[in-house]
């Protein structure tokens, strides 16, 4: 051993110098340990898919998405956070969203909503308490893809544009296809590092459709925690779906049409004919 060696053998006899050296290798091992974390969580759980082609919100994305919001909600420390992609649709007071971020699977209530806002166009708008209307319906013990949604008054007009309610259920058929869509995530992803984000991809199966009319469409576009509620627009511009669920989320899978899959309710059966109904009532609960 030389020099530098000895030197540093018998420093590591002197029990406090020993210390030193160990806490410092143990810091260093820690430093290189989080890292690796990082460069995995990027590399690995980045994305629903190997390929993932988001990008950011523009000034023209949102011109020509204009009814693109927000739903923030407190925590119980009184602290808001975001929580999912919100739409102000065919009215300045109508807000459509995920029945989800008010009632789990087994239809207990997660939230209320007075401890939530919409938010939109920089501002910040109330609901009404108790305008919360669901897709489920009376008698359901669950709350499936799709039936997840929810409508909500304002309790205030919206200064921003609402997004055009389709005048027309998508005219898809039941089965395989492949229809190019974008999909709007104004409220961003847990996995992504905008806050909010758009990206092409494609409608790859509608199922058949549920006891409301409503079906389900599987698509291959990227999604993150804090995704749902995304808008799935065709390639005319019309909003086709909103984005409810994925698959083993985060995990960097390839595609599978029967267990690795994004879901989204297309905007049809029940879910337009409340839509409807509250645009012709722009004062009443839906």
């Amino acid at each position: 051993m030389g020099g530098s060696g000895s030197a540093l053998l018998r420093s590591l006899c002197r029990p406090r110098a020993a210390r030193v050296w160990l806490a410092g290798l143990a810091a260093g091992l820690a430093l290189f340990a989080a890292r690796a974390a990082d460069r995995i969580d990027v590399e690995e759980t980045g994305a629903l898919y190997p390929r993932d082609g988001r990008r950011d919100l523009t000034a023209e994305d949102r011109r020509r998405f204009p009814g693109a919001g927000v739903l923030w909600c407190r925590r119980p420390d009184g602290v808001p956070r975001k929580a999912a992609a919100a739409w102000l649709i065919g009215a300045p007071t109508l807000v459509m969203l995920n029945a989800h971020n008010f009632r789990n699977r087994q239809l207990e209530t997660t939230r209320i909503v007075a401890d939530c806002y919409f938010q939109i166009g920089g501002r910040n708008y109330d609901f009404v308490a108790d305008s919360l209307a669901l897709g489920v319906a009376r008698d359901a013990e669950r709350l499936h893809i799709t039936d997840d949604w929810a409508l909500l008054r304002l309790a205030q007009a919206a200064e921003a544009p609402a997004q055009p309610l389709p005048e027309a259920p998508p005219d898809l058929t039941t089965g395989d296809m492949t229809l190019h869509v974008t999909m709007v995530s104004p409220g961003g992803h847990g996995n992504y590092s905008g806050e909010a984000s758009l990206e092409t991809c494609t409608i790859r199966r509608v199922d058949p459709p549920t006891e409301g009319g409503t079906r389900r469409a599987r698509h291959d576009c990227n999604d993150g925690y804090g995704g749902s509620g995304s808008g799935l627009f065709d390639e005319a511009g019309r909003m086709v779906a909103m984005q409810s669920a994925s698959l083993s989320m985060n995990s960097r899978h390839a595609f599978d049409i029967e267990f690795h899959y994004g879901s989204a309710l297309l905007i049809e059966g029940a879910l337009l004919d409340a839509l409807r109904a509250a645009v012709k009532r722009p004062d009443a609960v839906p």
